[in-house]
Order: C-alpha cells, then sequence, then structure tokens
C-alpha cells in the first residue's frame, strides 16, 4: 500500500496546488495581524515535508527584498507598524510559495501531468520553463569561468560585458534551443491524440493528504481567530 506511507517527496499537483493556495491566501488577507502566525506555522510545516532547500534558498532574498519593502511602507505611512507588517506578510506569503514549488522536480511534475492526460503542449512548454532558469544558471556561470580563462575583464565595463559575456551567451542559448527541436522531432513528439506511456508513475500518498490539510486548517484558523 503506497499510500499509506510518509514521503519526504511531496506530490507535485499537490505541492503547486498548495503552493498557489499560500500565495493568493497571503496577498488577500495580508492585513491580518495573525497572518504573520500562519506564515511561520507553514515555514515549519514546509520543513518536516523536505522543502527545506528551498526555504533556505529563498530566505536570503526575503530577508533583502521583504525588509527593505517593508521599510518603504513604514516610512511612507509615517511610522505604521502595521504597514509594514503587512507588506512583510505578502513578501512572506509570495517566497514560502516559490519555495514550496522549487521543491517539485521538473521530470515528476511532468510526469503526473501526463497522468492524468494534460495536452503535451502543456507538458512540454512547462518542462522547458522549469529546466530553463537552472540550465540558464549553469551557462552564465561557464561563460564566466571562459571570460575568466582568457583574462577579458570585469563585466562592468560595457564593451566587455557586450563582446565578451553577452554575445558568448546569446549564442549558447541558440544552440541550446536548436539542440532541444532536433531532440523533439527526433524522438518523434506530436500534439496529436497519440498513444503514450509514463515510465515511471506518481502517486499520492497519506502524506500528501496531511500536508495540504494542514496548510488549508492553518488558513482556516487564521480566517475565524
Amino acid at each position: 500500500m503506497t499510500f499509506f506511507r510518509f514521503k519526504t517527496k511531496l506530490y507535485p499537483l499537490i505541492a503547486i496546488t498548495a503552493s498557489l493556495f499560500v500565495i493568493i491566501f497571503g496577498l488577500v488577507t495580508a492585513r491580518n495581524k495573525n497572518l504573520c502566525w500562519y506564515l511561520l506555522g507553514v515555514l515549519v510545516w514546509l520543513c518536516v515535508f523536505g522543502c527545506v532547500k528551498g526555504v533556505l534558498k529563498m530566505l536570503p532574498a526575503f530577508v533583502v527584498f521583504g525588509g527593505a519593502f517593508a521599510g518603504i511602507a513604514d516610512a511612507s505611512a509615517g511610522g505604521d507598524w502595521q504597514a509594514a507588517l503587512s507588506m512583510l506578510n505578502r513578501f512572506g506569503a509570495l517566497f514560502l510559495g516559490v519555495a514550496l514549488s522549487m521543491s517539485v522536480a521538473a521530470v515528476r511534475m511532468t510526469r503526473s501531468l501526463s497522468q492524468v492526460h494534460t495536452p503535451r503542449a502543456i507538458t512540454l512548454g512547462m518542462l522547458i520553463s522549469m529546466s530553463f532558469v537552472p540550465m540558464l544558471k549553469g551557462e552564465i556561470g561557464r561563460v564566466r569561468e571562459a571570460m575568466k580563462t582568457r583574462g577579458a575583464g570585469s563585466v562592468l565595463n560595457p564593451k566587455i560585458l557586450y563582446r565578451a559575456f553577452l554575445v558568448p551567451l546569446v549564442m549558447r542559448l541558440v544552440n541550446i534551443s536548436d539542440t532541444l527541436a532536433l531532440s523533439v522531432e527526433t524522438r518523434g513528439f506530436t500534439l496529436g491524440g497519440s498513444m503514450y506511456s509514463v515510465y515511471k508513475k506518481e502517486y499520492p500518498a497519506l502524506s500528501d493528504v496531511l500536508f495540504i490539510l494542514g496548510i488549508v486548517a492553518g488558513a482556516v484558523t487564521v480566517v475565524v481567530l
């Protein structure tokens, strides 16, 4: 019985649904005084269910951007701490939702969408979009290393930035795009209704149900109180 087991990796569709719920609920109820406690509870809840890496990646961004915009809101409101708290709540909900979505692997998301018979154009587009940011980060790192090897200088110089960084990066992205198009074509990918199979299927478990129930129960508590 695979359902009655605790998984540290959340079922992708449940994770994305919970991510959207946290973001929307946080933005709608940002002025609620109890929302900050709910967001702290969600933070702990994510860590319990194996999203620690995503939380740690988003924490510095939240501290920088959330703190900056909270300070701006406090100053513009004449020292009203409630305005600053509301801004922190908005950024907290946003970054927690992003941290949750970052815990989902692109391949697992694609498998889950294929199982529920999502149109192939959507599954392929989501797979490419979820893989694009890590790929872009890796390519930027390679171009920077090539610049250091050649002694091209600093990217702060506009001429060097254009000739030694932007041009090679764009050429790499164009080559990757061509390779991707060729790969899709050679694998016989079609947008029609031809039969296909999923190599490794994804199924929700009891832990996934407990996770989403905890998220929703916390939100209901905030509204009731």
